[in-house]
């Protein structure tokens, strides 16, 4: 996980404002990830990040080939303040990494 600079609550100079805001319209979010299925007979796989919300909505790109065929059969299915459960089929054939994105 990138960090990218966090305006303090207390206020922020203009340079500061400046910064986040030009890496904002950039598309430097700070809001993505990765995870990685394990081949293994497990049928769900947990992550744990402090910007996941219980309503937070998770988006998943396959990064790799054996991500690419697997991508439909997942789905969340459980958040909360701090991590999200991933649902999927036993995964036998190799590991499956996605990146994400968290919005919320």
């Amino acid at each position: 996980m990138t960090n990218y600079r966090v305006l303090p609550y207390s206020g922020a100079n203009s340079r500061q404002i400046s910064e986040v805001v030009n890496n904002a319209m950039g598309g430097k979010l700070n809001n993505t990830s990765s995870v990685t299925l394990t081949a293994s007979s497990a049928t769900q796989t947990s992550i744990d990040d402090p910007r996941i919300g219980v309503n937070s909505v998770l988006l998943f790109t396959p990064t790799s080939s054996a991500g690419m065929t697997f991508h439909g059969d997942m789905f969340v299915s459980a958040r909360a303040e701090g991590s999200a459960v991933i649902t999927h089929s036993v995964n036998t054939s190799g590991d499956r990494t996605f990146a994400f994105a968290i919005i919320g």
